[in-house]
């Protein structure tokens, strides 16, 4: 048996997720922020929406991120919709995240991108310790 759910079930997992869960238009504005955004980047959701990605973007890479993601909506195609892709981010108060992340991308009935869901989790404390395993390997190694 097939039980339907209302909309408010699917809008409580998304507003609940421990994960970051948001939603960027075209221009890459920031349309939805759940609460763990918020857990993640530091932000509140009033903070964040409506801002450009560029809140949670390091400086140094938002070239390269606005150029692929320009790319994507004009084209409507991306390689990144099956895998899990992983990210320097930048939290409010200004460190340096590590981000795992895949991405959704949302198209009107003509198939003309609307823009990209991305569902995010901070992996700083794995990145770092994998890190410095990576660095006792190396000194052991001749």
């Amino acid at each position: 048996m097939t039980e339907k759910f209302p909309l408010e079930f699917y809008r409580q997992i998304i507003d609940q997720a421990p994960d970051a869960i948001l939603f960027s238009d075209r221009e890459g504005t920031i349309r939805l922020w759940n609460r763990g955004c918020e857990l993640v980047f530091g932000y509140s959701a009033a903070e964040a929406l409506g801002q450009s990605l560029d809140i949670i973007i390091p400086e140094k890479l938002r070239g390269r991120h606005w150029e692929g993601y320009h790319k994507v909506m004009a084209t409507g195609e991306t390689r990144y919709g099956t895998e899990l892709l992983s990210v320097p981010a930048r939290h409010k108060d200004g460190h340096r995240l590590s981000c795992a992340f895949s991405i959704v991308m949302l198209k009107d009935d003509y198939g003309k991108p609307l823009g990209v869901a991305s569902v995010m989790r901070d992996v700083t404390a794995t990145f770092e310790r994998e890190k410095q395993l990576m660095q006792k390997i190396a000194a052991l190694t001749p």
